[in-house]
């Protein structure tokens, strides 16, 4: 009985991994948005501490939340994003709707009247 109690315990409990970012960095700890919700105040209170957290969203890591006296990030950014491609690149000429969408509307909801 009190073997199922500690397992649910185990479920129930955050579960902090690691990640070592480079060689001579401390690991730093992943924080999902769950728990940057669920517990801010603890987070918030470590930061200042001058603790940092890898942010996830569903397991795949999205920002870093480090203090503001932080050393700047060894990784420099070469040149800014850039967007190719999509759908304008593909050329496609739209036509011209013979009805208005408020008429189509209307047809629909006749049969609701």
């Amino acid at each position: 009985m009190n073997l199922r109690a500690s397992e649910a315990t185990d479920r129930c409990s955050t579960r902090a991994t690691f990640i070592v970012m480079g060689i001579g960095e401390s690991p730093i700890e992943s924080l999902s948005q769950r728990e940057l919700r669920n517990e801010s105040g603890r987070v918030l209170r470590e930061v200042s501490e001058g603790h940092s957290f890898i942010l996830t969203n569903r397991g795949v890591p999205v920002g870093r939340i480090v203090p503001l006296d932080a050393p700047a990030s060894a990784l420099t950014i070469a040149r800014p994003a850039r967007r190719e491609g999509g759908w304008a690149s593909l050329g496609i000429e739209r036509k011209a709707a013979q009805r208005g969408l408020g008429e189509i509307l209307d047809e629909l909801r006749e049969d609701r009247l």
